[in-house]
């Protein structure tokens, strides 16, 4: 398994427990019929991820499972034999991991978490949650997600239809973080958008940090920002994506080539909410939006 987060960290250590659970079901019990190797490649570090990708492929698994479009670029370079399993990969075709979503054909197949609709649905519930917004940065780092055209059309084509004012603005470096937040504070009220990505998600405490300190509403990909303070998140339900992930490394460990597998689109959402950070922000959450969360944060 090569995974875009560092090893302390709790996100990644919850979709490996997530996945080990949903082998577990199917039969495969570590130590006993299977072996899992590791490997760490959290963003901000260029060199570990081409090493960790070739001490993996050095070892002959019979399968290696991905995080992210830069681990899975790398992998699928490195080898066109190893079955792989990719999880939050937004363009698998556009990356070349894959010839099609119902028929992969190579070596590869996986689980995407693209879906058009949530750019514009992050923007509405950032207006419903914060109307007073007037202009919303589009924060994502360019070099750890090459698709984030995906989510910037349908992002600036639902902030002209909300009236708001669409800021772009990409991150190469942990250091360009606090001035794009920074910049959103004056008047007119600034919000914030973060895409899926693994460095926004490696940084994610950073961001959430100084979201707070300069008292920027913001909406997030994934229920790990909220849980440490962000004020909204949704998106996939990554945890869900590792369970279906063990099912998929069930049928390759048992001989199904993963060119046969067609690529899986996500099927469970979550919109969790943070009531203590909306008190903070000086936010009343409209009833209506708590009623349809998944999870509410007191």
């Amino acid at each position: 398994m090569l995974m875009a987060y560092a090893e302390g960290d709790r996100e990644g250590q919850i979709l490996i427990t997530a996945f080990r659970e949903g082998l577990q079901k199917l039969g495969w019990t570590e130590g006993r019929n299977i072996r899992t190797n590791i490997r760490w490649a959290k963003s901000g570090d260029p060199k570990l991820r081409p090493r960790f990708a070739k001490e993996l492929i050095a070892l002959k698994p019979d399968l290696i499972i991905s995080h992210g479009t830069p681990n899975t670029a790398i992998l699928a370079k490195q080898t066109h034999t190893i079955p792989i399993i990719f999880v939050n990969v937004t363009d698998p075709i556009g990356g070349g991991f894959v010839a099609s979503f119902p028929k992969p054909g190579g070596n590869v197949t996986g689980f995407t978490h693209y879906e058009p609709t949530l750019a514009s649905k992050w923007l509405e519930l950032l207006k419903e949650v914060a109307p007073r917004v007037a202009k919303v940065a589009f924060l994502f780092n360019p070099k750890t997600a090459p698709y984030f055209e995906y989510y910037l059309t349908p992002f600036k084509a639902a902030a002209r239809s909300l009236g708001m004012e669409a800021i772009v603005a990409p991150v190469r470096d942990r250091v360009e973080i606090e001035p794009i937040i920074a910049a959103q504070a004056p008047e007119p009220k600034g919000g914030l958008i973060v895409i899926p990505d693994t460095f926004t998600t490696v940084h994610r405490m950073e961001i959430i940090t100084l979201a707070a300190r300069y008292q920027i509403a913001a909406v997030y990909p994934l229920p790990a920002f909220t849980a440490q303070g962000g004020l909204l998140s949704y998106g996939i339900d990554t945890r869900d994506m590792y369970r279906r992930a063990a099912a998929y490394a069930d049928r390759v460990l048992n001989g199904d080539k993963p060119g046969d597998l067609p690529v899986q689109l996500p099927v469970k959402y979550e919109l969790v909410i943070n009531l203590k950070t909306a008190k903070a922000l000086g936010l009343n959450v409209p009833p209506s939006l708590l009623a349809r969360a998944d999870k509410v944060i007191e």
